[in-house]
């Protein structure tokens, strides 16, 4: 009765997103619509839209495993996650969107005037949606797998299918209503059945979790000797700063009103963040007292799945299973949508549309480009998630923090608050990053998880990377006065000056003395 169940779920939730994009449609007419919906969303929607696209797979599958497997060290995770969207107040939310972009290479390119620079950060917006994207594919192939013992590839592909369909028609507008929407059936998926586990496993007086000691003490994690506290900073440096990088997150920013706007939505969305891991910390721990050992070739991963029918048995669990199978596919679509749009926006810009410009001679629309645009964004890493190795979801989600650490964040950091950046020094910290990063990634992938401080520098290079990436930006930029935009810091007056305050000029009369916004 589970598989039934779980599929009907599955079709409810592709259902709801396919017509809630439908009706979306009816509001998308300009291509502002398509890549920012517009401008025009509020803060209350839009907290909850990035909450839908945030909290993917290595949220609400993936987190839990970590602390089932790893204990009270993986409770950094959810933490780094969250604490990620503070600096994002702090440092870049109102600028970001007073910038005027639609994307992070348009931010680029509008803050340093370079072409090179532009593509540069379109070749790593892709890489870094990609990364993000394949995990996604994988848990939809494994949760539906799980529950319904379908093919490994099916799960993948109904995702693929109804994010092609929804990000197709209408672009932003549609997924920001999709997102927000998915954010509180995610939310009550994992929340109801977590709250009945929990109440019954405190009303029968069940089992205490049966773990190591290890597991109970920070720090330590399966080894004394493997340098804990230094992989524990550097996870917490690669997920917080890496959250300022991620294209799908940045992106959100462009589609508030104003700047203020932009940070009321990053103080609604650490509340909403924060809310929702409290109820992974109940799977992983309780997953501990119930499942105490996985079988052979189990994942941890899908300990939240598995629990309902150990506490409860059926019938009663097989009703709380498709309620969380239905949430994981939510998760799985609202993430993949997000990082759909950021890519194809990229892809669109920088590649599609001079690539049909020249193929129809300058005729076509927008919205064609955006569309195929999508299709490729979407395939190719599905393609990629048949072949790639399968792992776990949060360390797998990861590395795609690290990239955007080691890259974006001093692009943005420096950029936004230095006026000396040049174009030379920007691109001096993308490359440096991104080579250290990848780099250090592969050499662990080549090498294994191994002891000693060589292993742990490769297996967690944050630390060291990002700020390697932005003392070279900052180096470069010192040796280049050359390449500083003549406007540098005409530019960071507008990033910085609050909206009402260019409101108060205007009504002044002050001419041209005021300083003007873009839409």
């Amino acid at each position: 009765m589970t598989a039934p169940l779980s599929a009907a779920a599955v079709a409810v939730v592709c259902v709801v997103t396919l017509g809630l994009s439908l009706f979306a449609l009816r509001f998308t007419r300009r291509t502002s619509d398509f890549y920012v919906a517009g401008r025009t969303v509020s803060a209350g929607r839009n907290a909850a839209a990035i909450g839908g696209e945030y909290l993917s797979a290595a949220s609400f599958l993936g987190v839990a495993g970590l602390i089932y497997d790893q204990g009270v060290d993986a409770l950094w995770y959810p933490i780094g996650y969250t604490v990620g969207y503070l600096v994002l107040l702090i440092l870049v939310a109102a600028p970001l969107r007073r910038s005027g972009a639609y994307t992070l290479p348009d931010f680029a390119e509008g803050r340093l005037g370079s072409r090179p620079l532009r593509h540069l950060c379109t070749v790593l917006v892709v890489l870094i949606g990609w990364l993000y994207l394949v995990p996604q594919f994988q848990g939809a192939g494994f949760t539906l797998r799980l529950v319904t013992g379908a093919p490994g590839w099916v799960g993948g592909f109904v995702v693929v299918v109804v994010v092609v369909l929804a990000v197709a028609a209408g672009g932003m507008r549609s997924i920001t209503l999709v997102q927000a929407v998915q954010y509180w059936l995610k939310l009550t998926a994992l929340a109801v059945p977590a709250g009945m586990i929990l109440g019954a496993w405190w009303a029968s007086q069940g089992p205490a979790p049966v773990v190591a000691e290890a597991w109970a003490q920070p720090f330590t994690g399966r080894a004394p000797d493997e340098h804990h506290l230094y992989r524990t900073f550097s996870l917490i440096v690669g997920l917080a700063l890496g959250t300022t990088g991620l294209p799908h997150v940045v992106v959100r920013y462009y589609t508030n009103p104003d700047g203020l706007a932009a940070r009321r939505t990053t103080v609604r969305v650490l509340a909403l963040l924060g809310l929702f891991y409290v109820f992974t910390i109940v799977y992983g721990v309780l997953g501990r007292a119930y499942l105490p050992v996985l079988g052979e070739g189990q994942r941890a991963d899908t300990v939240v799945l598995r629990l309902p029918d150990v506490v409860f048995g059926a019938p009663g669990s097989e009703v709380l299973t498709a309620a969380l199978v239905g949430g994981a596919f939510a998760a799985f679509m609202s993430t993949s949508s997000g990082l759909a749009v950021a890519v194809t926006g990229v892809l669109n810009q920088d590649l599609v549309r001079p690539l049909l410009a020249r193929v129809t001679h300058g005729d076509h629309s927008e919205v064609s480009g955006f569309r195929f645009a999508t299709v490729v964004a979407v395939v190719v890493p599905y393609a990629v998630s048949r072949f790639f190795p399968e792992v776990p979801l949060a360390a797998f989600v990861t590395l795609a923090f690290v990239i955007a650490a080691s890259t974006f964040f001093p692009l943005l950091a420096l950029g936004v608050w230095w006026p000396r950046l040049s174009v030379q020094g920007a691109a001096a910290g993308l490359a440096t990053g991104a080579v250290l990063a990848i780099g250090a990634l592969v050499a662990t992938g080549l090498i294994g998880q191994d002891r000693g401080w060589a292993a742990a520098l490769l297996a967690h290079p944050a630390a060291w990377t990002v700020p390697t990436a932005l003392l070279t930006a900052v180096g470069v930029s010192l040796a280049t006065p050359h390449g500083i935009p003549a406007g540098a810091r005409r530019t960071l007056v507008r990033l910085h000056t609050p909206e009402e305050v260019v409101v108060a000029r205007r009504a002044e009369g002050s001419g041209t003395g005021a300083v003007r916004h873009p839409v």
